[in-house]
């Protein structure tokens, strides 16, 4: 899977190394193997509902929720979704950010997995995670295609069943 991923030194600042799945979905191999290497993380895990994350969740999450017959919930970007919503703030690296799902989107008792490309410092699942136990549901599983380990986003998500295609050590 590594070597669908473009690896971009020094963006968007000296020093990083950003980790460009463009490369990944633009390449029909790299694009099977990435939904593939996901599903497979979730061998055996009992669970009614995908939820993935703005935008690059979508992108892996609904493929995935096809596959496995399940439904998919968008989790989106504060004002995005028209009906009632719930809403959850959290620290970016400058400044906050908040998400949004609909009020009806999980029921209570459902089983969830929540769907991103990346985990970073995990803020954003993390937010993701608050959101499905407002609303009465269980996360399951957490999946990433990506992990940047050096960001400790894991760590953030103790107590949570974590998995990643693809672990980077750094930053």
């Amino acid at each position: 899977m590594e070597e669908y991923v473009r690896s971009i030194p020094d963006f968007p600042e000296p020093g990083i190394i950003f980790r460009d799945i463009t490369s990944v979905l633009q390449d029909a191999d790299g694009l099977q193997l990435a939904i593939d290497s996901m599903i497979k993380l979730l061998d055996g895990v009992d669970f009614d509902v995908v939820a993935g994350t703005e935008s690059r969740g979508f992108i892996f999450g609904v493929p995935i929720a096809y596959e496995m017959h399940k439904p998919f919930v968008p989790v989106r970007k504060k004002g995005k979704l028209p009906c009632e919503t719930i809403s959850q703030s959290y620290d970016l690296e400058y400044g906050q950010a908040t998400i949004e799902m609909h009020k009806d989107s999980i029921k209570p008792g459902q089983k969830v997995v929540l769907v991103d490309d990346l985990i970073a410092t995990g803020g954003t699942i993390e937010a993701a995670i608050k959101l499905v136990e407002q609303l009465g549901g269980e996360v399951v599983k957490v999946i990433f295609l990506m992990e940047l380990a050096g960001l400790k986003g894991r760590e953030r998500l103790k107590g949570y069943d974590v998995a990643s295609v693809i672990t980077y050590e750094g930053k």
